[in-house]
């Protein structure tokens, strides 16, 4: 079995932003605010601490600044050690490399970081899945079979429009990957990448040197597609909860699954933490007449109207007789009195001023940009 502390854990902090526009336009996709008090990358860094991988890599590429706000030194997650710990590697980390367009160009800025490691194995994973996976049975499972390459799939039917976000993969009984599809036009039962895989450090450091001499980029079509048959490629099923945010509508639903409690007891595990950066305010304080139903209420809000099937993050005012319904309100924003604040999404810093009605669908909930005045 793997000694999970042979184990160098990878996070890209800047995959798939291109899905979610709105709100990785002044962040990275990593510190997309989710669950009242969480940021995207803690579900995976969360997943390797607790798995007991104590030497993690973020790498970034842009809009990283909130991001290293709130990992800092990483001592919510154990990691700010002498040995091991948390290192952020920005863009540029070795001369020819820069702004990276795909998983292979970035790994090839971190190539030096990468072959410093002592670790035997490498486990990659993205920041856009919400999931409490546990990451030892993935390594124990690629060790014990001699795979070359690892994926973690779920399963789960999936619309066209959401396939096209997807790396689909065809997995036989014997747990081969025999074909990759890349953002196919399909719809149905499918196998979907949740953008967790492993790799012996040798292996991939061959495959990083490989694509720099051939101006690889992709990994996802470069390696798995263009060379599945090449390599021993194993698939591993997910087959706990999770969400993969590729849009408004599934970052959205996502939040909304938080509040149910046979999810947020699996999610938010006891025993597996997700760890986030805590800060020092005050608990939530409910008016006389106010109204909390169904809903996720962070510390540090002031709550005097009323609020129902909704997720407010810290900080956040609700003004008398103002009401939040089936929406997402991230942190310190304000919903003034009278105002209605339904099915709709407000970035941080938010003002929706007196007697004023915002309303979406859960379909197509309204979403307004960080420090907005409405």
């Amino acid at each position: 079995m793997a000694s999970m502390s042979k184990v160098l854990g990878l996070i890209f902090a800047n995959m798939h932003e291109q899905t979610l526009p709105e709100l990785t336009k002044v962040r990275a996709m990593a510190s997309v605010p989710f669950g009242s008090k969480y940021r995207l990358v803690d579900f995976p860094l969360s997943g390797m601490v607790n798995s007991g991988i104590t030497q993690v890599g973020v790498i970034t590429k842009q809009n990283y600044y909130s991001l290293m706000d709130h990992l800092g030194m990483g001592s919510e997650w154990d990691l700010a050690r002498k040995n091991g710990g948390l290192h952020i590697l920005p863009p540029f980390g070795q001369e020819n490399t820069g702004i990276y367009r795909g998983r292979l160009e970035a790994l090839a800025g971190a190539a030096e970081f990468i072959s410093e490691s002592d670790a035997e194995y490498v486990l990659m994973a993205d920041a856009n899945v919400i999931a409490n996976m546990d990451m030892k049975p993935i390594v124990d499972f690629h060790e014990k079979n001699g795979a070359d390459i690892t994926c973690v799939y779920g399963s789960g039917v999936y619309s066209t429009e959401r396939a096209l976000c997807q790396t689909v993969l065809y997995v036989n009984e014997a747990n081969e990957v025999y074909d990759v599809l890349a953002r196919p036009a399909m719809s149905g039962q499918m196998n979907v990448a949740l953008n967790v895989y492993v790799m012996k450090r040798r292996f991939l450091e061959d495959l990083i040197r490989e694509s720099q001499c051939r101006s690889l980029y992709s990994f996802e079509t470069d390696i798995l597609q263009h060379k599945l048959h090449d390599f021993k490629v194993l698939g591993y099923k997910y087959d706990g909860y999770f969400e993969i945010i590729d849009s408004m509508k599934t970052y959205y639903k996502a939040t909304m699954d938080m509040k149910i409690r046979d999810i947020s007891r699996e999610v938010f595990s006891l025993d597996t933490p997700i760890y986030t950066k805590v800060r020092d305010v005050a608990p939530a304080k409910y008016g006389i007449d106010c109204t909390v139903k169904s809903s996720l209420v962070a510390d540090g809000c002031i709550i005097e109207g009323t609020v129902e099937n909704s997720v407010l993050f810290r900080g956040v005012k609700v003004g008398k007789g103002a009401v939040v319904k089936d929406s997402i309100v991230m942190q310190d924003c304000v919903i003034e009195e009278k105002a209605a604040f339904i099915n709709a999404i407000a970035d941080k810093d938010v003002t929706i001023s007196k007697n004023r009605t915002i309303t979406g669908s859960a379909d197509f909930p309204v979403y307004i940009s960080k420090g907005g005045i409405v």
